[in-house]
């Protein structure tokens, strides 16, 4: 009986690290992140990604990308209360998707929309900032990974924060590059709450 619990326990700890790991994201404890204080889990797979800013200064090297993911995180669980960082993925100016609350956690990135999507937040304020075609190339990689590894479903759609909620995020430039994605959802009336 007890090799049986701990080929289970190994198993487990075995398929978690899998799906956390995947994609080439750096994980929480590459950036040196906090375990979240509670989860609850996201059904799977997931057909709404949602497209934000993080409204922080950009960040070009894996050192000042990892300080703000950091700062973010301490920000979210310190003064918000929030179980984590809220947004699931994050994307620096360095080209890398930071692990967030990830794939099978519900984030805190769009009240309302929590339970049923996926944040990709990119960092900095692109009302300001430009776009790094690295960002963008991290990004559809992560998506495209995210279809392959039964994440996200084959007609999952992309949609801008703002138009699920009266924010001007993910910034005006950002929000042209990303609805010309062929995911992109112009009509937000059939999934809006």
């Amino acid at each position: 009986m007890e090799s049986k619990l701990i080929f289970l326990c190994v198993y487990l700890i075995t398929i978690w690290s899998e799906v956390n790991a995947d994609c080439g994201i750096v994980s929480k404890k590459e950036w040196d992140g906090l375990d979240p204080v509670h989860v609850s889990y996201l059904p799977r797979p997931i057909n709404l990604v949602i497209i934000q800013h993080t409204v922080t200064p950009t960040c070009d090297t894996d050192k000042s990308c990892a300080e703000i993911v950091r700062n973010i995180q301490s920000n979210h669980m310190e003064a918000l209360n929030y179980w984590d960082i809220g947004p699931s993925f994050l994307v620096g100016g360095n080209g890398k998707v930071y692990e967030g609350s990830g794939w099978i956690h519900v984030g805190a990135h769009t009240y309302g929309y929590n339970s049923k999507s996926i944040g990709v937040s990119f960092i900095g304020n692109f009302n300001n900032d430009q776009v790094k075609q690295s960002m963008i190339d991290a990004t559809k990689a992560l998506l495209k990974c995210g279809v392959e590894n039964g994440h996200l479903t084959s007609d999952f759609h992309v949609v801008a924060h703002r138009q699920l909620v009266a924010l001007e995020s993910p910034g005006r430039k950002l929000y042209n590059v990303i609805r010309s994605w062929p995911e992109w959802l112009e009509d937000v009336s059939s999934i809006k709450n």
